[in-house]
């Protein structure tokens, strides 16, 4: 193995966050499409596939590294909103939760000298700052709108940081 022992142990925990976090845009999502608000509810399944594939980006780093990663049960995840906003909230919310435990890693990698998981650890330092932005933008949205969600469901198939989202729920939200 060539990353060291805490790290590996720290990254584990990580792939737990990354899982809960896309089973919790499932959820978000969910709200979304019971609401008939088909491009949120896209961008959320989106999203929730997204924070899959970085569950596991972690898992092929550790087991190119040498390491054993394991694949932990999720806490449980929050299934009720009373709004977009705060639905939308609760995803920021969790994306910076996200980030501290992000850059709780590279400092674990760098005080253990793990320069290989400190390299790996840069993506996820850089799109972490998207998510934030991201979501940060969608909350300022659905404030700005005032209730009227369909200038944000506007806003979402028309924003290039939506793309993925773009043509995606034409004929209801799920995908």
């Amino acid at each position: 193995m060539i990353i060291k022992s805490k790290v590996v142990d720290a990254m584990n925990a990580q792939i737990q966050s990354e899982f809960t976090a896309s089973a919790q845009y499932v959820a978000i999502a969910i709200y979304f499409d019971e609401e008939s608000l088909p491009q949120l509810a896209q961008f959320f399944y989106s999203q929730a596939e997204e924070e899959r594939e970085h569950a596991m980006k972690f898992v092929h780093f550790m087991l190119e590294a040498g390491a054993k990663p394991i694949i932990p049960s999720t806490p449980k995840l929050k299934n009720e909103f009373g709004s977009a906003s705060e639905a939308v909230q609760y995803a920021l919310d969790q994306e910076m939760k996200v980030t501290d435990e992000i850059n709780n890693l590279v400092t674990l990698a760098v005080a253990e000298q793990d320069h290989i998981s400190n390299q790996f650890l840069q993506w996820f330092v850089t799109e972490q700052v998207e998510e934030i932005s991201t979501m940060t933008d969608l909350l300022q949205t659905i404030k700005h709108a005032n209730k009227n969600m369909l200038l944000v469901e506007d806003y979402v198939r028309r924003n290039p940081q939506h793309a993925n989202v773009a043509g995606g729920a034409e004929g209801g939200g799920a995908a």
